[in-house]
């Protein structure tokens, strides 16, 4: 414990339990007395003599304000995440305990009873953020000396488990689906083609408008995420353009005609979605996920998320050439990971919509350039 001048003003330091924390203090005085009062509390704490504050709240009564709060600064995603996780796994083990009560031992027990429980590291990584973020607020509140979650890394690591590998569709897998779709299921073959072709997550597909699209320039403007049935930024508030190909852009401006027509015919207003239900709203996940599982039944291939169309997407974009660089900012590139796709990289030089319209089908075959003879040289004339 120290008290230290410092850009105008005193200070107290505490180190504590390898951790380091500063408080801003006006005066002298001041600061020496908040120092002498955090020194006899750290010596009840070591003896487990602090008395535990009948005021405190317990940790489900105060993740449940502190979640109300954050509701006004975060992103309906990241709520969603947060409620699943306490409901699921912190509760049971925190939530009739009283913050102030609360310890590292405890947060050390519970990432060890979901590691033993078989969970994922990434799963328990995110339960121990959840906790942590939480007690970093109860720190502010002081409620909490210090946050007894942070730092929980060396009990995250992956030890034997393997990394999670994906799976996207082949080039010859790829022009099989699209064909099975094309004719078995024709009001899904527009949403298909697009999301191998652009590389979208699946909720970008869903929040596209026909605003979005700019035909003249060849791309379309991803500026919304639909989670939940709930509208909201794409993933880090990143709004992107990613290009579109000629036959994707004829087989859309196709489905546009399709879908104007139909609803003129219904005598309702056309609704702005691209991929509308038929009440005119946005597709809802769940019938999208179990539309694709009908798609590939039908195709005869193994069943996987429609998120693996991204990764698909990405695969073939390196594969036909395309800088990593390219396909990293068309399919916002915390997805791409040069150690994921690497294996599928040529060394290639095609690059932007050229590159997505080849990378789905076959190559042409390229005849060879006719050498330049003697009626072909440049000859000079005076």
């Amino acid at each position: 414990m120290k008290v230290r001048f410092s850009r105008g003003a005193w200070w107290v330091v505490t180190h504590h339990g390898g951790r380091r924390k500063k408080k801003r203090v006006g005066d002298r005085e001041t600061a020496l007395r908040v120092a002498q009062c955090v020194r006899e509390r750290l010596a009840r704490g070591d003896f487990n003599l602090s008395p535990v504050s009948a005021a405190s709240p317990t940790f489900r009564a105060y993740a449940e304000t502190w979640l109300t709060q954050a509701k006004t600064t975060l992103k309906a995603s990241t709520i969603a995440f947060y409620e699943a996780t306490l409901e699921r796994y912190v509760w049971p083990a925190l939530g009739p305990r009283l913050v102030s009560s609360i310890r590292r031992s405890d947060c050390r027990e519970l990432v060890t009873a979901c590691r033993a429980k078989g969970l994922k590291v990434n799963t328990v990584r995110g339960i121990a953020h959840t906790v942590s973020t939480i007690l970093s607020q109860a720190v502010e509140d002081e409620w909490l000396l210090a946050n007894p979650a942070l730092r929980l890394g060396k009990y995250l690591r992956s030890a034997d488990e393997p990394e999670p590998a994906i799976d996207p569709f082949t080039r010859d897998e790829v022009v099989h689906v699209l064909a099975v779709a094309r004719a078995r299921f024709p009001d899904w073959y527009a949403w298909l083609l697009c999301g191998v072709r652009t590389g979208m997550r699946g909720g970008e597909l869903l929040g596209l408008h026909w605003s979005d699209f700019n035909w003249r320039r060849g791309y379309v403007l991803v500026q919304r995420n639909l989670v939940q049935g709930k509208v909201t930024t794409p993933k880090s508030h990143q709004h992107r353009k990613v290009d579109l190909s000629r036959e994707l852009a004829l087989i859309l401006r196709l489905w546009r005609r399709q879908q104007r027509a139909l609803w003129l015919q219904k005598g309702l207003p056309f609704p702005p979605w691209v991929f509308a239900s038929v009440t005119g709203t946005a597709l809802d996940e769940s019938n999208v996920r179990k539309a694709f599982n009908r798609i590939l039944d039908a195709a005869g291939l193994d069943r996987r998320g429609p998120h693996q169309m991204r990764h698909t997407c990405a695969s073939l974009l390196l594969e036909a050439g395309a800088p990593i660089t390219y396909v990293a900012a068309r399919c916002s590139g915390t997805a791409i990971r040069r150690s994921r796709y690497a294996s599928t990289a040529t060394g290639c030089r095609m690059h932007r919509a050229r590159a997505s319209s080849i990378a789905w089908t076959r190559r042409p075959h390229t005849a060879p350039r006719r050498p330049l003879g003697p009626s072909t040289r440049r000859i000079k004339t005076r």
